[in-house]
């Protein structure tokens, strides 16, 4: 888990995106973990060289586009440092000279004095870009640092000698603290949480120049490399001692070169399936027609803006911005919550049983829908019943449908309802927040919240609320894989794969569209059940991607219901929380037949055609 904080001025600060960390436990080759720095830190900055030769080329349009440049090239630089090692000072004859935890960086000389004077002088003739007093800060202090860095990019190893190691060579070059001071100022913590500027960009450059600088926490212009063979006892080093067990034991497997476990079996080539699967008529198929007796949303207190985005830009993200990010996915600010995932399940539940004037006793299933929830015992279902007095329940259990949670919820409740013969509480809940990372695509799209449903048999004689029900799985692996969590190669946190999901959802939507416009209008007049709906509130994945693909499957955009904007994509919680929206702002004014079609990770898909009363809704 990654989660945000709040400074105390009230702004979300993404921390992770500032201070590089790994899991390296899910590392066993150096070849895995040189591709994730490879893809997070060296693709993403330019050389020392790449620099020099924008400058001359005056490629550089302002003094922000330089000095972000810098920054990448110094992260580049510092790769394996920030997600390997502590950089820890010491008296030469206090380090350890035969523990294999123990290490010393190798360099092979490199003066940067001649590529920093170009970069300086780049700099001074651009013109400010926000803020010239707080550019001119970053600049003191990345420049500063790129003048006296020791190595260039491309020269360092990630692993480095031990002390052992380093001296079978006596001329190896190392470095030497001329004069070491403990107590070198350099930025706490809160310093770098806490920093607030007006311009987002800025404020995240000042972040990252921060991090740099204290990973030189010495005078710099008082270091010089040496051979070791040439230390003294009185001499400081800079030791690197692994930033944690996992680090070491990473180490030890790579130096001890430990078997790999074998590679999955390649998938199979998929197939349709030997015919259609047809969507549920309910009350063709079902004896107990289902009511919606109450709907209840809980979603995040917290707004994190495309500016907030901007202002935690990470070392690994492209340059974009809030209005790029807007267009691109239609999301101006997703909804964060502070609190775990079961508790705002739990608020939802309370909200919705409330609605319906059901007392716990009567509820015969629990239902909980979720591709977030790090809970496998209890099942948050169970947990849920336990929270809110159910002594006993039929069933209650977890289901992870992704993005389709509410369709595949809705099916499973109302086949339930056929059982029970009683109400059954359905909850779908998301905290996608703390599970994001570095990974931008992620970040702009996802946000938290839940709700929750009471689906209650009808009276005899009355027609159901729920009138069609489909679901689907699977797929190519590429469309199964397109949303993954936890991923390994992204440091287990939530990584979509854009073109992939683009690819799913095509071919969800257009299939769904085609059955609806395959079925009869339920009143027997002229035309297709999707002539007969009201109101087409899909699943909130990404706006634009929607309307393109809506758009060329024949349905316009006038059609369709959209909350993402100000509420983010939150996955199975997402059709229902829009529907509450859609009550609140009176475009469900009235009982309507609404269509909601979900599509997401796993290749899975599902729709519900249902009639939504105003009435149900809790808002």
């Amino acid at each position: 888990m990654k989660p945000f904080v709040v400074n105390r001025y009230g702004r979300i600060v993404f921390p992770f995106n500032f201070f590089p960390e790994l899991d390296f436990s899910i590392f066993e080759t150096l070849e895995q973990f040189a591709a994730v720095i490879k893809r997070d830190f060296e693709e993403k900055a330019p050389s020392e060289t790449d620099i020099v030769a924008g400058v001359d080329a005056l490629a550089y349009t302002g003094r922000y586009d330089l000095l972000r440049d810098l920054a990448l090239n110094l992260f580049w630089v510092n790769r394996y440092a920030m997600t390997m090692y502590e950089k820890r000072p010491t008296r030469w004859r206090d380090v350890p000279k035969t523990r294999d935890d123990v290490f010393l960086p190798v360099f092979k000389g490199w003066e940067g004095m001649e590529l920093t004077a170009a970069i300086e002088a780049g700099y001074r003739a651009l013109p400010p870009s926000f803020d010239e007093g707080t550019e001119d800060k970053i600049s003191r202090i990345l420049l500063d640092v790129f003048r006296h860095k020791k190595g260039a990019g491309a020269e360092l190893p990630p692993i480095k000698p031990t002390v052992g190691e380093i001296l079978s060579n006596p001329k190896n070059l190392t470095y030497h603290l001329l004069a070491y001071n403990p107590d070198y100022p350099g930025y706490g913590w809160d310093d770098i949480i806490e920093y607030t500027h007006r311009v987002p960009e800025v404020e995240a450059l000042m972040r990252q120049a921060m991090v740099l600088h204290n990973q030189y926490r010495w005078e710099r212009a008082k270091t010089r490399v040496i051979e070791v063979g040439k230390l003294h006892d009185d001499d400081f080093v800079v030791v690197f001692q692994p930033r944690s067990t996992e680090v070491l034991q990473f180490i030890r497997r790579v130096k001890g070169g430990h078997r790999v476990r074998p590679r999955r079996p390649a998938p199979l080539e998929s197939r349709p399936p030997a015919r259609p699967f047809a969507p549920i008529d309910v009350r063709a198929r079902f004896s107990i027609m289902p009511r919606l007796e109450a709907l209840a949303v809980y979603r995040g207190e917290r707004a994190c803006t495309n500016d907030d985005l901007i202002r935690n830009a990470a070392y690994c993200w492209s340059p974009m911005t809030a209005k790029e990010i807007e267009q691109k996915t239609g999301i101006v600010e997703r909804l964060y919550t502070e609190l775990d995932l079961d508790h705002i399940a739990l608020l939802a539940a309370q909200r919705a049983l409330e609605k319906s004037g059901r007392r716990p006793e009567e509820i015969g299933a629990v239902l909980f829908c979720s591709c977030t929830s790090a809970k496998m015992m209890p099942s948050l279902a169970t947990w849920l019943s336990g929270q809110l007095g159910l002594f006993q329940t039929h069933a209650s259990c977890d289901l992870v449908a992704a993005c389709a949670g509410l369709p595949y919820g809705i099916a499973e409740a109302v086949r339930l309802l056929q059982e029970v013969e009683r109400p059954v509480l359905l909850v779908c809940g998301e905290k996608f927040s703390d599970k994001i990372g570095t990974v931008r695509t992620s970040r702009m799209i996802f946000g938290d919240g839940a709700a929750a449903l009471v689906v209650a048999p009808a009276p005899p004689g009355v027609a159901p609320d729920i009138e069609w029900v489909q679901t689907y799985a699977s797929g190519p692996m590429s469309e199964v894989d397109s949303i993954i969590w936890p991923n390994p190669e992204f440091d287990n946190n939530i990584t979509v794969y854009g073109p992939q999901v683009m690819a799913l959802v095509r071919r969800y939507l257009t299939q769904m569209i085609d059955e609806l416009r395959g079925l009869p209008r339920p009143d027997g007049a002229t035309g297709s059940l999707l002539d007969a709906v009201d109101l087409i509130v899909p699943h909130q994945a990404n706006k634009t991607m929607v309307l393109d693909l809506a758009t060329a499957a024949g349905v316009g955009p006038e059609r369709l219901y959209f909350d993402i904007e100000r509420v983010g994509n939150t996955s199975s919680a997402s059709i229902p929380i829009a529907i509450q929206d859609a009550v609140r702002e009176g475009v469900i004014d009235r009982p309507m037949r609404v269509f909601s079609p979900g599509f997401g990770a796993g290749a899975v898909a599902g729709y519900v055609v249902a009639r939504i009363d105003p009435a149900i809704v809790a808002t």
